[in-house]
């Protein structure tokens, strides 16, 4: 046990991160509204307020990965828990983390190495700080980020020295031949696989390989956290932790319930009507937590025991909860949707707006919450009993009560649509509207009490997040600019495929092949730069692209064996991996056939765009053979 010295130490150091966290969730929220609010003025505003905020998010993406580590949230394939209890499994736990330890080691020895050049250079921060200092955030986070990993290897110190002798075997690679590194290459790479499979965080592994690939290519690692630093530097990436600040906040508070009773005014009523409600609900939280897992942690417990309440059975019950957890990606203000929009317009052949793929997804999206409801009211009406007549005081009733909730999103869609503010300000002023609203308004957080603690939940969810799409992203950069995989498969496809319909369908096949192992996030940063010219060679609009793409991924997260979905399924509710792939089966074949829909009537997606704005000018991507290039196709 441990002495109460140490106990204290701990604690401390454990209100002293959530404290620099909750300031720099703050400073994030304060920073893009005092601009906004600022603007039409002229003359009050933040003197580097960009640099600034591209160093919140910087800040907020290590300190966020450690609080994760120190949590043991980090995203991963929870595969691990498959394995019986024993020497065994304490054995692998103590080699995954002392690799998971060497991989981060060696990541923060390469930000040094990005932070020294910096060093060099005369950048400066808001009140004469220098840029190299705040930078400093990235080796020393990821270096707490390897001992704490140490420090989880195992009880004891026995276990954690082990799992610190693999440490040094990392920093041998840099003195290998190049001929022994060729060698290494797909051994070593085989080993960072199955650390992911027997549960390493999946930022270690994109970061693992991609290091890897690096050191075969005979380029420099530090190219990895340079292109962290380009990705964290977007400026749309601010709206991400925003956006899921707010929808935390909405989650810890009661704002679920308030929602469950406007939906079950609105569609109780109806045969099958509970499943409707389902399904609206759980695609209205999804929207806000980005398809994190949060829905079902929040919203799980409350409408599962409503199903069952109503003699839904079991397994239907179950299945419907783990496949509504995925409905609602490519509503506003979804953070994968903005996401897909920063990587497929960096890769420079693709330039698509988050708010026209927002457009493009409200009837795909729409169309798959209809079908999954249509076989809930197929039971429903297998299950019949009492249901309440419909009430229209009830449902006023219920949108008064829930009027806040709702508003959330019609803030965000409203001031960035209207060209008032832009996504990160809008998502800035979403958060402080949804800590508002639940601290002053409804009650539900109390400011001092709890705010700082679901703030920090949120920041551990950010942290994880940010830090995977980090490493991705370096992950990416090799495979698009260094290896050239997408100019390899377009030369395969060309001499393979010559219809655009069997491309789609082998799309869609690859994209739920890649969706059921893996992360969503990592997914949205590695494939889009792979596709982007394969789909330009057969002159698929990139709007309708990214809708095929979000809507794959929400078939992907209840495709077995390892969709976020069904994992988080399976822990809430206490049920066997085994049970909960069977539940939803039904639900992956429903959706297959939507997905199958939106891929091959594209005027339910670039339709309605089209539709909508039609003063817009359209860029579509087309295939040139006489110039063996993409070129741009323009129409009014």
């Amino acid at each position: 046990m441990k002495d109460r010295p140490t106990v204290r130490l701990l604690r401390l150091a454990h209100r002293a991160e959530d404290t620099v966290l909750f300031a720099v969730i703050l400073g994030l929220i304060a920073l893009p509204l005092i601009d906004a609010v600022a603007r039409p003025f002229g003359s009050f505003y933040v003197p580097g307020g960009a640099r600034l905020l591209r160093h919140g998010v910087l800040w907020l993406s290590f300190l966020g990965g450690l609080l994760a580590t120190r949590e043991r949230k980090h995203l991963h394939l929870s595969t691990s828990e498959l394995l019986p209890e024993g020497r065994a499994r304490d054995a692998l736990r103590v080699v995954v983390h002392g690799l998971a330890a060497t991989i981060t080691a060696l990541l923060a020895k390469a930000s040094w190495a990005v932070v020294a050049v910096n060093r060099e250079t005369a950048e400066s921060l808001a009140f004469g700080l220098p840029a190299w200092v705040s930078e400093m955030v990235m080796p020393v986070g990821l270096g707490l980020i390897a001992l704490r990993f140490v420090l989880q290897a195992g009880e004891g110190w026995l276990p954690r020295l082990f799992a610190l002798l693999v440490v040094p075997l990392g920093f041998a690679l840099d003195w290998l031949p190049e001929a022994a590194l060729e060698q290494l290459f797909w051994p070593a790479a085989g080993v960072v696989l199955a650390a992911a499979v027997f549960g390493a965080p999946i930022f270690v592994t994109m970061a693992g390989l991609g290091m890897l690939a690096f050191f075969d290519d005979g380029t420099p690692i530090v190219a990895m956290p340079v292109e962290v630093y380009r990705l964290l530097g977007s400026p749309t990436i601010p709206a991400i932790p925003l956006l899921t600040v707010c929808g935390y906040v909405l989650a810890e508070s009661k704002a679920s319930e308030r929602l469950v009773r406007l939906f079950r005014a609105l569609f109780g009523w109806l045969p099958g009507g509970v499943a409707i409600l389902v399904a609206a609900v759980c695609a209205v939280f999804t929207a806000f937590t980005g398809g994190s897992g949060v829905t079902i942690i929040a919203l799980g417990g409350l409408v599962y025991g409503i199903l069952r309440e109503d003699n839904y059975p079991d397994r239907f019950s179950l299945g419907l909860v783990t496949a509504s957890g995925s409905l609602g990606l490519l509503f506003p203000p979804s953070l994968p949707v903005i996401l897909y929009a920063v990587v497929i317009s960096s890769s420079d052949l693709f330039k698509v707006a988050a708010e026209d793929l927002y457009i493009a997804g409200v009837v795909p999206g729409v169309l798959m919450i209809v079908l999954v409801a249509l076989y809930g009211v197929w039971m429903g009406r297998k299950v019949e009993r009492a249901r309440p007549p419909f009430s229209l005081r009830e449902v006023f009733a219920a949108a008064w009560n829930a009027k806040w909730e709702l508003a959330v999103p019609a803030l965000v869609m409203g001031l960035f649509l209207s060209g008032v503010a832009s996504m990160v300000e809008a998502a800035a002023a979403a958060a402080l509207a949804s800590i508002v609203i639940e601290c002053f308004v409804t009650g539900d957080i109390h400011p001092v009490r709890d705010l700082p603690g679901v703030i920090a939940k949120g920041g551990v969810l950010v942290g994880a997040v940010l830090i995977l799409l980090a490493a991705a992203f370096g992950l990416s950069y090799y495979v698009v600019a260094e290896a050239a995989l997408p100019e390899t498969l377009l030369t395969w496809v060309q001499g393979h495929i010559s219809q655009p319909w069997i491309f789609l369908l082998a799309l869609n096949g690859l994209l739920l092949l890649l969706g059921a192992v893996l992360e969503i996030y990592s997914a949205i940063v590695i494939i889009p730069p792979v596709l982007a010219p394969l789909a330009a060679h057969y002159g698929i609009d990139p709007i309708h692209l990214g809708i095929i793409f979000l809507a794959n991924l929400e078939l992907g997260f209840i495709s077995p064996p390892v969709g976020l979905n069904l994992f988080l399924s399976a822990s809430r509710f206490e049920k066997p991996m085994f049970t909960v792939y069977r539940s939803v089966v039904p639900y992956l074949l429903i959706m297959t056939a939507g997905v199958l829909l939106i891929t091959y009537v594209d005027a339910l997606s670039v339709g309605v765009v089209r539709l909508l704005k039609p003063e817009k000018v359209e860029q579509s991507r087309v295939w040139a053979p006489e110039r063996g290039e993409v070129g741009v196709a323009r129409a009014e």
